[in-house]
């Protein structure tokens, strides 16, 4: 997943769709160790489309960002101040302060635009507020990240991608279940997206219900065979459940597809851990 979350303000909680974690079969007597949801560079938002005779330099901008974040937001501003660059010469400048860590300004700068755009496709406002969000929780700002990702699901409420942002910023505050709840939607805006599975089984995981957390990360692998995220997370629910082999074949599954990332070194933690028969489970992110 995912740096992440966008922002304002109409929270839609869901119902919970499940009852509490004592329903259901808890984890073993082992420590979990989860990793929790962090920050991972924005979703591409959708381009603008300023007039055709500002289309190169607006492509021109962009690309310079991604490689001269300082440059190209001298550059920007100096575009939207001189020569009429308007919300194109913004957009650009808003994603260089991004590209430089100035997320706080960035967060700013997505959010004014996003208010201020006379483009009335809801996806890009939406996108636009959901880049604010991410800056926001990566700036140590969640509550405001929320409030982001609350405006973007008011305006895109069909859209799953929101209801993913903002359930990966509940989690990473400890707010499993409000998770779930989005994750709950998420699933039935988009059934065979296999992310949602394993995102919604790392916190069934986390609130204990193992159970649930089975079914999800076994659909995440059915749906996303190629993601070494659903292989992760059902070795580590297998390592819970006590079944050691099916663990150590799902993780070995892991480090096939992605053996030099962070989620091949959880797995291969999580391995080394089951051979001492010791240490809680390792999730992707975290220190060994």
């Amino acid at each position: 997943m995912r740096a992440f979350v966008p922002f304002a303000a109409a929270l839609l909680l869901v119902a919970p769709l499940c009852t509490p974690a004592t329903a259901q079969n808890r984890a073993p007597a082992i420590e979990t160790f989860p990793a929790p949801p962090r920050p991972v560079p924005p979703r591409p938002v959708t381009r603008l489309e300023p007039a055709p005779d500002a289309r190169a330099e607006y492509d021109r901008c962009l690309a310079r960002a991604a490689r001269e974040p300082e440059a190209a937001y001298e550059d920007a501003m100096g575009w939207a101040r001189t020569r009429g660059g308007g919300e194109a010469a913004l957009h650009c400048a808003a994603i260089a302060l991004y590209a430089q860590g100035r997320f706080r300004a960035a967060a700013i700068a997505f959010t004014d635009l996003a208010q201020a755009t006379r483009d009335r496709r809801p996806t890009l406002r939406a996108s636009l507020v959901s880049q604010a969000g991410h800056a926001w929780m990566i700036a140590g700002e969640p509550a405001r990240a929320l409030d982001a990702f609350a405006a973007a699901i008011g305006i895109a409420p069909d859209a799953a991608v929101f209801r993913i942002d903002r359930a990966e910023a509940l989690a990473a505050m400890g707010q499993d279940w409000e998770a779930i709840d989005d994750l709950d939607r998420a699933v039935d805006l988009a059934p065979e997206r296999g992310d949602i599975y394993a995102l919604r089984a790392a916190a069934y995981r986390r609130v204990e219900a193992l159970d649930l957390a089975a079914q999800d990360a076994e659909r995440a692998v059915e749906l996303a065979p190629r993601a070494a995220e659903s292989w992760l997370e059902r070795g580590i629910v297998n390592r819970l459940k006590g079944d050691k082999p099916a663990a150590r074949r799902d993780f070995r599954q892991v480090l096939l597809l992605d053996p030099d990332g962070e989620t091949g070194d959880a797995a291969r933690a999580n391995i080394e851990r089951m051979e001492l028969e010791s240490g809680p489970p390792v999730g992707r992110g975290q220190r060994r």
